[in-house]
């Protein structure tokens, strides 16, 4: 099963580090049966990128919560094995978790498929929607139009490799 791990860029140099991401419990995002249901798709690519997006969108509530961090959403695709990542029944009907899966423990980088980060155009667009994610919970149009302003970018390809240069 293939699980999308949201983190910052200074949480993937930990991770790089310790060799692994962790410790767990972690959040994480795969395609779940509400995300199916969420999503109203078959196709597997669609419903991975659905979830890719929502462990971004967890990525930038990170960086909304640390003022010190870098403005680029990072999202790290592990493949774990099958029933290691749980979603919650009753959490899955938030629209918020859609998606949510829960894995007990760490999960060693030796899982890891791809990196996906901003690329340097997008930080001042996610610096914004950083600064504007909590008007945007709270119902106003115009602060969730500068979110999805972050959405719009996509998020770039990396071989897991290429994370020293990513973090370096």
């Amino acid at each position: 099963m293939r699980v999308y791990v949201p983190l910052t860029l200074s949480g993937l140099a930990a991770a790089h580090r310790a060799g692994e991401v962790g410790p767990g419990p972690l959040t994480a995002y795969a395609v779940t049966p509400g995300l199916r249901e969420w999503y109203v798709s078959d196709d597997i690519e669609e419903l991975e990128y659905a979830a890719l997006n929502r462990a971004a969108a967890a990525s930038l509530r990170a960086i909304a919560a640390n003022p010190e961090e870098a403005r680029r959403r990072v999202v790290l695709a592990l493949d774990v094995p099958d029933g290691a990542a749980v979603a919650d029944p009753d959490h899955g009907l938030s629209a918020s978790s859609v998606g949510e899966v829960r894995v007990a423990g760490p999960l060693p980088l030796s899982r890891a498929a791809a990196v996906h980060v901003d690329g340097d155009d997008a930080e001042k667009d996610v610096s914004d929607a950083a600064a504007a994610l909590g008007a945007a919970d709270l119902g106003d149009d115009d602060a969730r139009f500068t979110v999805d302003g972050a959405e719009d970018h996509e998020l770039l390809w990396f071989g897991v490799q290429e994370i020293p240069h990513l973090i370096g």
